[in-house]
């Protein structure tokens, strides 16, 4: 079964806080107009080549790294991945200095963190005087084979490192296991008691019954209970005064069955189709019946036979005529109708101009001769 493609949406939202991998749908290639940005409100899409992208992800939120460069080795702690970008966001880390804005996290490429192994004492040098305590981080990782569990939905491996800076003499050339953290699931906020209560329905206003049904009459005998019209319902809600004659404990979805039914519906879409057969059979019928009160010498036979060209003839002008409805746009219209109107005014006010055109007693001007 192919992997399904990656949607617009998801592209988005692929920086994540999930550490374990799943599928891998991140190694799927992304249209490239997704990445570009028509203006500067659309949404930055960051994205590496699909061959480029990491397959199996060694550094996952909630692991302590180091970056390369960083002299001082200082030690983050990993936020969440983006496996489309290969960006580590690390907790801590802002590129702002302005202390009024709130600061937010920063992200480095993969291949610049270093995962954090723990405190380790290592033997005296020659230029200290004793051992000491110091940070040893992962040079190079290594990792088994990654076996699905079929139980968790997700793919198990283990990681290692090979090799250790600085390195660890008493445990040089073993594989020193690396662990993975702990995967807490977001804590749900616990309701304040002040602030539920206020928004808390009381009990006895839940258990307060607001629907009534409609009275009907329990003799078999009595006539069959009807539902007040659509026109009631309606002149009651506009005249609250005249509710003579309506029963209140009629349920309202009475009147709003077509409002609410899905007018596309299988069940709608039959009883349409059902209406308008019946409605081509009575309209064949009525013109057959027409033909026969005026034979005028022809036989029955043809008289059938130019009644159903009638009715193709009529069916086909009612289709066509359906179909230009569909295809006016009242907007479109209403624009029509005014360049009409505006085109009508400009002409008439042209005339108008032309006709109450004086000119004035200049210079060599010439009456022409009549003749």
């Amino acid at each position: 079964m192919p992997i399904a493609p990656f949607t617009r949406r998801q592209v988005l939202s692929a920086t994540t806080t999930f550490p374990w991998t799943t599928d891998f749908r991140h190694l799927l290639p992304i249209p490239r107009f997704w990445l570009r940005r028509s203006t500067v409100r659309d949404p930055v899409i960051k994205s590496v080549k699909p061959r480029d992208r990491i397959k199996y992800w060694n550094i996952v939120p909630g692991d302590q790294v180091r970056l390369l460069g960083d002299k001082a080795n200082t030690l983050h702690e990993v936020l969440s991945i983006n496996r489309m970008s290969n960006r580590v966001f690390v907790k801590g880390a802002s590129g702002d200095s302005d202390t009024k804005r709130v600061p937010t996290s920063k992200n480095y490429h993969y291949a610049r963190c270093q995962l954090f192994l723990g405190n380790y004492e290592l033997p005296a040098s020659r230029d200290s005087s004793g051992p000491k305590v110091v940070p040893v981080f992962a040079k190079r990782l290594g990792t088994s084979s990654p076996v699905w569990n079929s139980f968790l939905k997700r793919y198990d491996w283990s990681r290692f490192a090979t090799c250790t800076e600085p390195v660890i003499p008493y445990q040089k050339g073993e594989k020193i296991s690396v662990p993975w953290p702990k995967y807490e699931k977001p804590p749900l906020p616990e309701p304040d008691e002040v602030a539920a209560g206020e928004y808390d329905t009381p009990k006895d206003v839940v258990a307060q019954a607001t629907y009534r049904p409609p009275s009907f009459v329990q003799s078999l005998d009595g006539p069959i209970p009807r539902p007040p019209s659509e026109e009631d319902f309606l002149s009651i809600l506009y005249n609250p005064h005249r509710q003579a004659g309506f029963d209140e404990s009629a349920p309202v979805e009475t009147f709003l069955h077509r409002e609410l039914s899905n007018p596309h519906g299988t069940a709608k879409k039959l009883a349409r189709w059902k209406s308008y057969q019946t409605y081509k059979q009575h309209l064949l019928k009525q013109y057959i019946e027409e033909e026969y009160k005026n034979l005028n010498g022809r036989p029955q036979r043809e008289a059938r036979a130019e009644a159903a060209y009638r009715w193709r003839a009529k069916l086909e002008e009612e289709k066509d005529a359906d179909r230009k409805r569909r295809w006016k746009h009242k907007a479109a219209e209403a624009h029509a109708e005014r360049k009409v109107k505006r085109k009508a005014r400009k002409v008439f006010q042209m005339r108008n101009r032309l006709t109450e055109l004086v000119l004035k007693d200049e210079p060599n001007q010439v009456i022409p001769n009549r003749a």
